[in-house]
C-alpha cells in the first residue's frame, strides 16, 4: 500500500462514496475474502439505473404518499431527493459526510448523524425507509427495525428492502474498497424475504406487503401494536 492508501484507510467511506459517484468501481470484501461489486449506479440512480431498479424505486416512492418520510442510511440520496422534487417532506440520515453532501447537491435535505442517536421529530414520521439492504446496518436487523418502529407516527410504515427468499441470510464483517482506497471492517447482515417475518415480529412489527422485483424485494411493515405520539 502507498502512503496515500494508508491515509485513506483512516477515513475511507467518504472517499469511496466520492470515487463511486465519479464512476470508479467499488466493491465490498467480507471476512472470508469474498468480493462483490457495490451497486453504485443503483444507489445514485438517474439515467444509469436499470429498468427493474426504476420499477423497484417507483414502488418505494408510491408508498411515501406525500407524507413526511425519514430515509435511514440515505446514501447518495436518490429517494430523499426524489421526494423533495415532488414537494414532499423528506429527510435523509447517513453516517457518511460525503453521502450527505451528495444528497444535498441533488436537492435533498440530509443530516450527518448516527442512526441510533437522537434524530429530529422522533415518533412523528409517516414513513421510514430502510432501502438498499439497510435493514442490515450494524449486523442486527431486529435492532434497526426496532429503531425504525420507534421513529414512526401512529399508523406509519417502515418500507424495507431485503434479498430474495432464494438467497442466504447471513451475518458478515465487511469492508469497502476501491483500487486506491481500503475501508475499515464493519458488521452487516443480509436478510432475505423468508426470514423477514420472524425478525419483524421480534421487533414489534408485522409484514403487510412484499413485492419481489426479481433481484430486489420491497416489504411494507406496520407496528404490531399502535403506538407513537400525535404530532
Amino acid at each position: 500500500m502507498t502512503p496515500e492508501d494508508i491515509r485513506s484507510a483512516t477515513g475511507p467511506v467518504d472517499l469511496i462514496y466520492r470515487a463511486g459517484a465519479a464512476g470508479a468501481v467499488c466493491w465490498a470484501r467480507d471476512h472470508r475474502g469474498h468480493v462483490r461489486e457495490l451497486p453504485m449506479a443503483r444507489w445514485i440512480g438517474g439515467p444509469h439505473a436499470s429498468h427493474r431498479d426504476r420499477l423497484a424505486d417507483g414502488h418505494v416512492l408510491r408508498h411515501c404518499s406525500g407524507r413526511p418520510t425519514l430515509d435511514l442510511g440515505c446514501g447518495p440520496g436518490r429517494f430523499t431527493a426524489s421526494l423533495r422534487e415532488r414537494g414532499w417532506a423528506a429527510l435523509g440520515v447517513d453516517a457518511s459526510r460525503a453521502a450527505v453532501d451528495l444528497t444535498r447537491d441533488r436537492g435533498g435535505t440530509a443530516i450527518h448523524a448516527d442512526l441510533f442517536a437522537p434524530l429530529p421529530a422522533e415518533g412523528c414520521w409517516e414513513q421510514v425507509l430502510l432501502t438498499d439492504g439497510n435493514i442490515g446496518i450494524g449486523g442486527d436487523p431486529v435492532r434497526i427495525l426496532r429503531r425504525a418502529a420507534g421513529l414512526l407516527a401512529p399508523g406509519g410504515i417502515v418500507v424495507a428492502e431485503v434479498d430474495p427468499a432464494t438467497t442466504t441470510a447471513c451475518h458478515e464483517i465487511l469492508r469497502w474498497e476501491t483500487e486506491h482506497h481500503v475501508g475499515q471492517w464493519f458488521p452487516w447482515s443480509r436478510v432475505n424475504a423468508a426470514a423477514l417475518g420472524d425478525l419483524a415480529i421480534t421487533a414489534g412489527l408485522l409484514v403487510t406487503s412484499v413485492v419481489d422485483f426479481g433481484h430486489r424485494v420491497i416489504a411494507v411493515l406496520h407496528a404490531a401494536t399502535p403506538g407513537g405520539k400525535n404530532c
